[in-house]
């Protein structure tokens, strides 16, 4: 089985997704709920079309051999530096063939076999936490549950779960209080201080990261807070419209970071040469949404398996063109903006 062939069977079964060809935000642009993003949709367009605009700088003259792709973060090592991205609400959003729980049931495990890991959504249905921490407690802890900036209270109910799960790490998309659907919400969820969120992680008992990370400012206040890492991205564009590209802000982001806490990206990359580019640009490592989500809509766990292949045959592939034999061989003269 090939990814395409995955896509292919998922298309139907996803509701308003139309399970394109390539994920580019064209298709969907404006559909929210769906797998759209916000106002005309231009932010999730920008994050594919600004990665298509790295071009790879290719090299041959070097020592032959497979590229290993390997990576070790977070006391972890994995078969290469792509996890798969928090989704909720996956009825809402993308049909009634699978819930949050059925989703999770399949993913966390598929990406563990594959040897990577996912990051699991929250919702407003308190069980999407509670289930998506069941799913990271049976693989291990293998997994990293993703909560929405709620009320204070709340965060604390859904990191004891956390805990409980013994998730290898715990992460924030604060962006999300700019979701249409999470405005007005009971619980409430809305922007946190420095200070709030220095509560949140010292309290956390796990390794936290912040994702939605789009300024060197941004990822400063994070740092301050105390992240262990942080994800730069604008959501995949759908809190706001008319935002840079992540793949125009990592390097200043990566820049300023300087190794003092993991760079992790997101946002339209879809391939195994993205992955590279963004590894050049000082990403340690990406994380990929809704292309998951069409793997397990149509082939289940085989489709993240398939998928998650396809990406390290085609890191390795864009390694061993550009005289990369590991990870830390890549670098920024190995990519041309």
């Amino acid at each position: 089985m090939t990814y395409q062939q995955v896509i292919q069977q998922a298309r139907g079964q996803m509701g308003p997704c139309k399970a394109c060809p390539v994920c580019d935000g064209k298709g969907c642009r404006g559909t929210i709920p769906g797998p759209g993003a916000k106002g005309i949709g231009d932010t999730a367009i920008r994050n594919y079309n600004a990665w298509q605009t790295v071009r790879l700088n290719m090299d041959t003259i070097c020592a032959s051999g497979q590229p290993d792709t390997r990576c070790s973060l977070l006391g972890q090592q994995f078969s290469l530096p792509v996890f798969a991205g928090p989704v909720g609400a996956v009825q809402l959003h993308y049909g009634q063939k699978y819930n949050d729980i059925d989703y999770n049931d399949i993913l966390v495990p598929a990406c563990r076999e594959a040897g990577i890991l996912a990051f699991t959504g929250d919702g407003a249905d308190p069980a999407v936490m509670v289930a998506a921490c069941g799913a990271v407690k049976q693989c291990g802890g293998f997994g990293i549950p993703t909560v929405k900036p709620w009320d204070a209270a709340t965060i604390a109910e859904k990191m004891a779960l956390v805990r409980d799960a013994r998730a290898l790490a715990a992460a924030m998309d604060i962006d999300a209080a700019g979701l249409p659907f999470l405005k007005n919400h009971v619980p409430p969820a809305g922007s946190k201080t420095v200070a709030e969120l220095r509560e949140i992680i010292a309290a956390a008992g796990v390794p936290f990261l912040i994702k939605g990370i789009m300024t060197v400012r941004g990822a400063q206040k994070a740092l301050e807070a105390g992240a262990a890492g942080i994800v730069v991205s604008n959501h995949g564009g759908r809190v706001l419209d008319g935002t840079p590209a992540t793949a125009e802000v990592l390097p200043e982001i990566a820049a300023a970071v300087g190794g003092r806490a993991l760079v992790l990206v997101d946002g339209g990359i879809r391939t195994g040469l993205d992955v590279f580019r963004a590894l050049a640009l000082g990403a340690d490592a990406v994380l990929i949404a809704r292309p998951f989500v069409t793997a397990v809509y149509g082939a289940g766990a085989d489709g993240v398996r398939t998928y998650v292949a396809q990406l390290q045959a085609e890191l390795a592939d864009a390694m061993s063109m550009c005289g990369a034999r590991s990870l830390a061989d890549i670098s920024r003269d190995m990519v041309r903006l």
